[in-house]
């Protein structure tokens, strides 16, 4: 099982919405992480923002985080400066202000891997120049 996983809101949002088009492969990629996934609040907000729509899919982000499926050890204020430097680095690719966080919680747990839809993490770099492990998939087939 791969520990150390730091979740964007991608596979969150299509874990818990059968209608995803990437739903399978991100419950088969939750199948095989050990709880908890780390994130930041940006990306819950995101998540419940797109499951919105969704009928009591917003609450099921909340379960996750009761459940400790998900954990929260991100504090933006701690690291204002780096997430700053980040969205203004990468801000003609765009960066969100989620993704920031997950650069900069990259950088802190150096053995982690980012569960991503999201192709722009083949662009972020983690301390300036180190490529970030990631779990995406494989879009060429």
């Amino acid at each position: 099982m791969k520990r150390d996983v730091l979740l964007d809101t991608g596979p969150l949002v299509a874990f818990l919405n059968r209608r995803d088009a990437y739903c399978d492969w991100a419950s088969q990629q939750w199948r095989q992480i050990a709880p908890p996934l780390l994130t930041c609040e940006a990306v819950i907000s995101e998540a419940c923002f797109l499951l919105g729509e969704t009928k009591g899919r917003g609450d099921a982000v909340v379960q996750l985080l009761e459940r400790g499926v998900i954990r929260i050890p991100f504090h933006i204020e701690d690291h204002i400066q780096s997430v700053k430097k980040l969205l203004v680095k990468y801000q003609s690719v765009p960066i969100s202000l989620a993704d920031a966080c997950l650069v900069r919680m990259s950088e802190l747990h150096s053995s982690s891997h980012v569960l991503t839809l999201d192709s722009d993490f083949n662009v972020y770099r983690k301390h300036g120049r180190q490529i970030i492990p990631t779990i995406m998939p494989d879009r060429d087939k």
